[in-house]
């Protein structure tokens, strides 16, 4: 497993979104999708604001790797599960960075469909 730099984790981290992409069987990229991140610690993390019934989360989480781009940052990334411990920290992250959209936006990013659909993103 590769970790994130600082330098990496503070680009992604602060970018107002990320686009995602998953690998299809064949191995090429699909459409790259705009997405909101957050940073909790060393980590980055993003959900689907449509709950499991989101394409780009049922590709990512169907072949578990994949591609991010941020503020001209462009990196390989694996997809996993966090431990559900981070819930908290993770929607504290999403009101902190994103709060000024207000509850229509933030709202459905920590409900309990979002949160099930949690992504951690680790460097490949």
């Amino acid at each position: 497993m590769t970790k994130w730099s600082t330098e990496e984790l503070d680009t992604i981290g602060s970018a107002e979104e990320l686009e995602i992409t998953s690998l299809r069987a064949d191995g090429s990229l699909r459409r790259y999708v705009p997405i909101w991140v957050v940073r909790v610690g060393d980590d980055l993390y993003v959900r689907s604001w449509h709950g499991r019934d989101g394409a780009w989360y049922r590709h990512a989480v169907q072949r578990g790797e994949g591609r991010i781009r941020a503020r001209g940052l462009e990196r390989d990334v694996t997809f996993t599960a966090p431990d559900n411990m981070v819930d908290e920290p993770i929607d504290q992250a999403y009101w902190s960075k994103y709060g000024r959209h207000g509850n229509s936006y933030v709202g459905p990013m920590v409900s309990p469909d979002a949160k099930a659909t949690t992504i951690r993103l680790t460097a490949r």
